[in-house]
């Protein structure tokens, strides 16, 4: 869980204007933020598998939501892939 100092910068990093708590974009990178922490318990913890099956759904409810922002609109998309750190699958060729 985060704490709410961390909550609000990620919310303000990626809100969209200034009562926004719930979009896609903010969405995407609290869940991002909440994974990064996750990640560091289960380092500690690797036995933990209550917490890894939560990490997994989060993982997944993450994707949906950029796979619906990729949809809607690609602009914000490709914003919100830049500042989480994830590699675009748009712009990866594959090897096929």
């Amino acid at each position: 869980m985060l704490k709410k100092g961390e909550k609000e910068k990620a919310v303000k990093q990626a809100k969209l204007h200034d009562k926004d708590t719930g979009s896609a974009d903010v969405q995407i990178v609290l869940l991002t933020e909440e994974i990064k922490s996750l990640l560091g318990h289960l380092k500690k913890h690797p036995k933990d598998n209550h917490s890894r099956r939560g990490l997994l759904k989060m993982v997944i409810k993450r994707k949906k939501l950029l796979k619906y922002l990729e949809k809607e609109n690609k602009k914000r998309y490709s914003a919100v892939i830049k500042k989480i750190g994830l590699k675009d699958k748009s712009k990866i060729q594959s090897t096929k």
